[in-house]
């Protein structure tokens, strides 16, 4: 029997898939720090911290602004286990997987859900949102910023505003955006915002950082039931986030010190500078991708820089594909989920991963095996119009 653990063997990657992303080997060093008590006085001092720079990540104010432990996921249940109730009614932005899956949660909190559906690769119209609002009282409002299953990026400021006029609470999703393009919590008037940390922040899966305004957090003590979930309720974990340090769980801390890290890592880069780095090589990528003949799925003018989904051309595998970046350039990228399973390539172009290397990479060697696989692309095509693009912005 060989007692050698599989994690000998474990490949190192080049993350190019909608997430996680690579990450910075501070980050890594930062989790091998030794382990010490989540109700330390060091550790509560690191957690204050941690909070002061997810306030400044999500540009907001928000006292209550922390790292619920537990992946993106998390963050979603968390946002809506605590402001819905039963018989509540939420207006749901649909148009991918993430929107679905706000409607699931809500559905399980026993709220009316109500969607407003957009195609897949759209936005849902902030005109949408107004008509559903005319048509009753809602509670909540929820959408998608960066919709990971299409690549599409969703304005949020008008859809606040329309929401707020009619008394409804703002619920964001901004798992793929944060840390990569523009997200202001407190500008947008958001009420709930939720990330997660394996994406643009280059830090393992596993920690959801979340914010609540004043008026949110009013709604959540002034619940006439309990929530749903113990681990979530927010009305308990604020007590150990806060002064009080009451015991509500044992905080994940070697994750804790590496999302501290990796804060740390955001702004000596600069917060502006990070948005800016996404949105150059996201669009050299775009070019090098259409200069292929390959079309990109989300809506132009509506495209993300740091996930774009790109249609698959006929009669090419997309696991095959998949399977040969793996095995020839060590290289991963993303399938297609719901109504784009099968029919689209999903690249990301997160944090660590988000680099001028990766980008030629990713590009060269889909030129490769596409026509290797018969389709008509002319070698350097990719490569030279996303070098171009750089040249030029």
């Amino acid at each position: 029997m060989n007692n050698a653990s599989a994690l000998s063997n474990l490949p190192v990657r080049i993350l190019m898939g909608p997430g996680p992303s690579n990450v910075h080997p501070r980050v890594l060093k930062a989790m091998a720090t030794p382990v010490i008590g989540h109700l330390d006085p060091e550790f509560l001092r690191l957690m204050d911290e941690v909070r002061e720079r997810l306030r400044l990540l999500f540009r907001t104010r928000n006292r209550f602004t922390i790292a619920v432990s537990g992946t993106g996921s998390a963050g979603m249940e968390t946002a809506l286990v605590n402001l819905l109730e039963p018989g509540d009614r939420i207006l749901v932005g649909v148009a991918g997987v993430f929107g679905e899956r706000m409607c699931d949660v809500a559905s399980r909190c026993g709220a009316e859900v109500v969607r407003a559906e957009a195609p897949w690769g759209e936005i849902v119209d902030p005109g949408q949102i107004e008509s559903a609002l005319k048509k009753g009282e809602f509670k909540a409002v929820a959408i998608v910023h960066a919709e990971t299953s299409t690549g599409a990026h969703q304005p949020i400021k008008e859809i606040a505003d329309i929401a707020h006029k009619s008394g409804a609470l703002v619920i964001a999703d901004t798992v793929t955006s944060l840390a990569g393009c523009e997200v202001s919590v407190d500008e947008w008037e958001i009420d709930v915002c939720y990330s997660g940390t394996q994406k643009c922040l280059s830090c393992p899966p596993g920690l959801a950082p979340i914010t609540f305004n004043d008026r949110a957090m009013e709604v959540v003590r002034s619940r006439k039931t309990k929530v749903q979930s113990w681990y979530l309720d927010m009305s308990m974990v604020e007590r150990y986030w806060g002064e009080e340090r009451f015991y509500h769980h044992t905080a994940p801390i070697s994750m804790i010190y590496a999302l501290a890290e990796s804060l740390s890592i955001i702004f000596e880069e600069g917060l502006e500078k990070r948005w800016e780095r996404h949105a150059r090589l996201g669009g050299a990528l775009h070019a090098g991708l259409e200069a292929m003949g390959l079309p990109l799925l989300a809506k132009k003018g509506y495209r993300l820089p740091m996930l774009t989904s790109v249609g698959i051309p006929d009669g090419v595998d997309d696991l095959s594909i998949r399977r040969r970046l793996l095995a020839e350039h060590n290289l991963e990228i993303g399938g297609g989920l719901g109504a784009f399973k099968g029919k689209a390539w999903r690249i990301g172009l997160m944090g660590e991963s988000c680099s001028q290397a990766n980008l030629l990479l990713v590009l060269s060697a889909l030129e490769k095996l596409l026509l290797a696989h018969g389709v008509n692309v002319h070698l350097g095509s990719g490569t030279t119009a996303g070098l171009a693009t750089l040249e030029y912005v």
